[in-house]
């Protein structure tokens, strides 16, 4: 049967990849919708390839550009033009899909992510913001609808294969793996003069400015931890992260006996997508294949969070629960666009991050994720309180 795939965030990385496996696979997928952001030609250009037979983008203005540029190739295409959150939340649940591929970057993900399973769709989640900020609540809507929830974040991609085929009770605890960055070696004085050019180049991945940003600073890594914690179901505590510059070994499972199993492949996301859009079968997707002896040689150490804060903050947003996970989020969110046009420093992203969290602690105290309302009201409340923070203090 083919698969019917509805992609949020199609004009982005992971999207594009996502595309790229459907292009090797035609009878297998079938692109039945596409979310981007403000890329129309991107868009257009996957519509014009896959058409779909609905689109969304982020207002009305857009979706009268798109529409003119769509008359002007001439084509016997007339596609659904939806927009706004509305019209995100409509496509991730268009009648006709079986899977949808929640790739939106940050918090903008959740809604659309969580209308798509109660119209029962399977989920393959890039986007890590929506159980971040909502994990209690996504993985009882799963288990209400009956869906599979599918990682695809290579990290935790990896540990759902490792884990497949055992017992969960069986699990000691889970290594996550990370990159690093850019600056692994840098030392704090060269940090606090990192330029957002430099941040940006990410030297195993090619990732969207927002997550690579987050690599940088080593806030990727701790938004994964919680991630892992919510998809697994194992107490952070139980889930360490170790520093891995080779990007080869993309996570591990150490088991009760003393085992431990580990998913290597060379760092390309169209191995963990593929693997997402097709479980539980495997495909032959078209990568480039892992030479071990090639390679000859993996490294591991822990993170350096004196130096990496990030880490620390998601560490403590984790462990407090709530809706401390989603104030951290929504600062970070905030943060690194102010980093990112020049606003703050580098080291302002986890000063940014750690006021709001305070403040939070302070002005409401540990406030249950009981609801979405409440979640989006913590999310808007953090994100005015990171912005006026950053507008008095970063003259």
């Amino acid at each position: 049967m083919v698969k019917n795939i509805v992609i949020l965030g199609s004009t982005g990385s992971i999207g594009q990849s996502t595309l790229d496996v459907v292009r090797q696979f035609p009878d297998r997928f079938n692109v039945t919708g596409l979310a981007a952001g403000k890329n129309l030609p991107v868009l257009l250009n996957q519509m014009v390839e896959f058409k779909p037979s609905a689109v969304c983008v982020r207002s009305s203005e857009d979706a009268n550009k798109l529409k003119d540029m769509l008359q002007t190739i001439r084509m016997n295409y007339q596609p659904d033009i939806l927009w706004d959150d509305r019209g995100y939340c409509d496509i991730a649940s268009l009648p006709d899909s079986h899977m949808v591929v929640s790739a939106i970057v940050g918090a903008a993900g959740l809604l659309p992510t969580i209308y798509a399973i109660r119209a029962g769709k399977d989920i393959a989640l890039a986007n890590k913001e929506t159980l971040v900020i909502a994990g209690a609540i996504v993985s009882l809507e799963v288990n209400k609808a009956g869906v599979k929830l599918l990682p695809v974040d290579s990290e935790h991609n990896a540990i759902f294969q490792a884990m497949e085929g055992h017992n969960k009770r069986d699990v000691s605890r889970i290594l996550l793996t990370a990159s690093g960055g850019p600056f692994l070696h840098s030392s704090r004085e060269e940090l606090e003069r990192v330029t957002p050019k430099e941040a940006l180049k990410h030297p195993n991945w090619s990732m969207g400015k927002k997550i690579t940003i987050d690599s940088a600073t080593l806030m990727n890594k701790g938004l994964e931890l919680i991630e892992a914690h919510w998809l697994f179901g194992l107490p952070p505590e139980r889930i360490d992260i170790h520093v891995h510059p080779e990007s080869i070994v993309h996570s591990m499972v150490e088991y009760i006996d003393g085992s431990v199993l580990a998913h290597l492949a060379v760092p390309d996301m169209r191995i963990p997508i593929a693997y997402a859009l097709s479980y539980p079968d495997r495909l032959p997707v078209q990568v480039p294949r892992l030479n071990l002896f090639e390679v000859r040689r993996l490294t591991f150490f822990p993170p350096d969070e004196t130096r990496f804060p990030c880490l620390r903050l998601a560490k403590e947003a984790c462990k407090q629960g709530g809706t401390l996970p989603s104030v951290l989020n929504a600062a970070n969110e905030v943060a690194v666009e102010a980093f990112l046009d020049g606003r703050i420093s580098f080291y302002g992203i986890p000063e940014v991050i750690e006021y709001v969290m305070d403040e939070h602690v302070r002005l409401h105290g540990n406030v249950p994720a009981t609801d979405i309302e409440t979640i989006l009201q913590m999310d808007a409340w953090a994100r005015h309180e990171a912005t006026t923070y950053i507008a008095r203090k970063f003259k």
